[in-house]
């Protein structure tokens, strides 16, 4: 049993609310079961009840047991005092207030539909399972879902919004700076992302701003940056690229403490590092106010055609320095720039227009539901139990579910959870 569930029970009003009686006998009328609190202090405040035919107004505590209140010590707790009922599932002792007062308790256990407990234990008591409602998800209604999942996605902006809101005070409010950061570590994708991101915080934005007109000084100032400028190696582009970066680190005083080495191994030649800077120095290259940009452009089509860049024409027939390959063009793939608007700029556009005061959540939706959906194993299995996954605005929505929601037993804060809980409680009742 979970004071989750208890709290369910109380807030949702999941009991024999006109048969309730304190343990002691007394009749117990809900008017408002309060606001509940998921702070510090009693469970649920400004509860009104009608006590043996007495109006109360004041705060409602939960527990497992009775005993819980002196384990919590509320007992010497002033936040505590303003308590009119102990909400409890076993009453195991009596409780009293600070000033001695008994506390009237009810006992949930004995007002609780059994059929809905049964659901709650099936809910939960199994194991071996991927979800705990994977025996149900396919049940769930279509609409219900849908609704649910667009939450899910904007719960999920928040949280990436938490994250941008971050680098904006390191950054001193510079939002091309956040920008800058967080494509790199988009560029790095998992192998990568968190050695880029290191990377964009080596160094100030203002020096990338000071060589935008020159590919090859960008350049120069990445693979220097990166570490990618230190092999033995003579071949002539690399020399040349070696004495740039060395009078840029000087003329900067740039430093590489911190800078986490950047990965090779087990990487498809077209995510190599090298590679995907030589595309970042051709993005900022070609678009000196990229932010600006960002925030202007509305469609899927024409966020495609900004970041259309591809590599400086050394790499056309290069992946490393030390070995030339067929010519082939590496530009940015069309599924690559779906994961940077998801992960970037779809999260960077919402979080600007929440500091404007201004809300974009209509364009927010038609962007992120015009991509594709992710193709990973959480959004596989979802669409195992159902097709529910067609969509970016899905796959983000149904990650969300499953990591904050699923894999922490959150059931009942879980729109599929109630309604699995709901429909077994119709059934017992009809």
């Amino acid at each position: 049993m979970q004071e989750d569930f208890l709290h369910y029970l109380w807030k949702h009003k999941k009991i024999h609310i006109t048969h309730l009686k304190t343990v002691m006998g007394k009749t117990v009328v809900v008017k408002n079961v309060g606001t509940h609190n998921f702070n510090s202090g009693p469970d649920f405040f400004n509860a009104q009840l009608i006590i043996d035919n007495q109006l109360w107004a004041g705060n409602v505590e939960i527990h497992i047991k009775s005993s819980d209140w002196y384990l919590h010590n509320h007992e010497i707790d002033n936040a505590y005092n303003n308590v009119i009922l102990h909400v409890v599932w076993e009453h195991d002792i009596e409780v009293f207030r600070e000033d001695n007062s008994p506390l009237a308790t009810l006992q949930l256990k004995d007002f609780v539909n059994e059929g809905l407990l049964k659901s709650y234990k099936t809910l939960f008591g199994a194991d071996n399972r991927w979800i705990n409602c994977e025996n149900e998800f396919s049940n769930v209604n279509d609409f219900v879902l849908a609704n649910w999942k667009e939450r899910l996605f904007f719960e999920r902006l928040e949280q990436k919004a938490g994250v941008i809101d971050d680098l904006l005070t390191q950054s001193k409010n510079d939002w091309e700076t956040v920008l800058f950061k967080m494509i790199f570590k988009n560029f790095g994708l998992k192998v990568n992302g968190e050695a880029f991101f290191s990377l964009a915080n080596s160094m100030s934005f203002t020096v990338v701003r000071k060589m935008q007109n020159d590919l090859f000084k960008l350049e120069a100032l990445l693979f220097g940056q990166a570490g990618l400028l230190e092999n033995d190696t003579q071949e002539p582009y690399f020399l040349k690229l070696l004495k740039e970066y060395s009078f840029t680190k000087v003329k900067f005083n740039l430093k590489t403490i911190g800078v986490l080495p950047v990965q090779f191994f087990r990487l498809r030649p077209l995510n190599f590092p090298t590679i995907r800077l030589s595309q970042l120095a051709s993005l900022y290259f070609l678009h000196q106010n990229l932010f600006s940009k960002v925030i202007e452009i509305k469609s899927l089509d024409e966020f495609y055609k900004l970041f259309k860049v591809e590599t400086s024409s050394f790499w056309k027939t290069h992946y490393t320095f030390q070995k030339e390959s067929k010519p082939s063009n590496k530009g940015i793939s069309k599924s690559f720039i779906d994961l940077l608007l998801i992960n970037t700029i779809i999260p960077l556009k919402f979080c600007y227009a929440k500091h404007q005061g201004i809300s974009i959540q209509d364009e927010i939706l038609e962007l992120i539901a015009s991509i594709k959906s992710e193709k990973n194993n959480i959004i596989s299995a979802f669409n195992n139990l159902k097709p529910v996954s067609k969509t970016a605005l899905d796959s983000q929505a149904l990650i969300h579910l499953k990591t904050k929601y699923c894999d922490t037993n959150l059931c009942l804060k879980c729109a599929v959870g109630n309604v699995f809980l709901n429909n077994k409680l119709l059934n017992q009742e009809t």
